[in-house]
C-alpha cells in the first residue's frame, strides 16, 4: 500500500518553519544530484517538482507523508541543492539563514539523507556537509544516487571512491529511475523516525 503526500509549505526563515511536532527527515544534496526524483520515488507521487534545469528549489519545501495502513505520520524537509556553478551566490548565501539554523536546531529533525551521484567522483561541498553534520552531531545516511547508469564494476568502482573521498563506511546504491535501493533507504527512514513507511 502506497503512502500519501501533501505539500505543506515552503520556509525561507525560521520563523515559517511547520509546528515541530512529528519527525522529520531532511533530503540535502547537489543542485543536480536527482534529489526531487528520489524523493517522488521515495512516496510513489509526484510530491516534488523535478526540473531540468538545477537549483530551482529555493526555500526548504515541507510534505507531509501519511501511511495509510495505520496513519502514521512523518514530514519530509526538501532543502536546497548546493555547489552548482550557475546559480547565483546569493542563493547559497541564504542558507546561513534558514538551511543552517533548521539543521541545527530543529528538534524533530530525525535523518538527513545526503545524497551524491555516483557517476561523479567525491566533490569538496559534499565532504564540508558531512563534516558539518557530523560536527552539529546530527545522525546522516549517504545515499548514491543515479546507480542505474552504472555497469557493476563501475557501480562497485565509484561507490568505493565515493566512501574514501567522503569518509564514510558506508553508502547505499538507489536509483529512482528503476526503485533500485529504496526499501533499504525507507528501513533507514522508519529506523530513524520510528514510524514505519510505506511499502509498494
Amino acid at each position: 500500500m502506497r503512502s500519501t503526500t501533501q505539500f505543506l509549505l515552503s520556509a525561507l526563515s525560521p520563523a515559517q518553519f511547520p509546528e515541530a511536532r512529528l519527525p522529520e527527515i531532511a533530503f540535502l544534496g547537489r543542485s543536480n544530484v536527482g534529489k526531487s526524483s528520489l524523493l517522488n520515488a521515495l512516496v510513489g507521487a509526484k510530491a516534488a517538482k523535478v526540473s531540468s534545469t538545477p537549483g530551482r528549489t529555493r526555500a526548504i519545501n515541507f510534505f507531509l507523508v501519511s501511511d495509510e495502513r495505520g496513519g502514521k505520520k512523518i514530514v519530509f524537509a526538501d532543502l536546497p541543492g548546493y555547489g552548482y556553478a550557475k546559480i547565483s551566490k546569493s542563493i547559497s548565501a541564504q542558507w546561513p539563514h534558514f538551511v543552517e539554523p533548521y539543521l541545527a536546531e530543529r528538534d524533530t529533525l530525525a535523518l538527513c539523507v545526503c545524497l551524491v551521484d555516483a557517476n561523479v567522483p567525491p566533490r569538496p561541498s559534499d565532504a564540508q556537509l558531512l563534516e558539518w553534520l557530523r560536527a552539529a552531531g546530527r545522525r546522516f545516511v549517504a545515499a548514491a544516487t543515479k546507480v542505474d547508469r552504472l555497469s557493476g564494476n563501475e557501480r562497485a568502482r565509484n561507490l568505493a571512491a565515493l566512501k574514501k573521498g567522503l569518509a564514510l563506511d558506508e553508502i547505499l546504491p538507489v536509483s529512482a529511475k528503476t526503485g533500485y535501493g529504496m526499501k533499504e533507504l525507507w528501513a533507514r527512514i522508519e529506523a530513524a523516525a520510528g514510524e514505519p513507511g510505506p511499502t509498494s
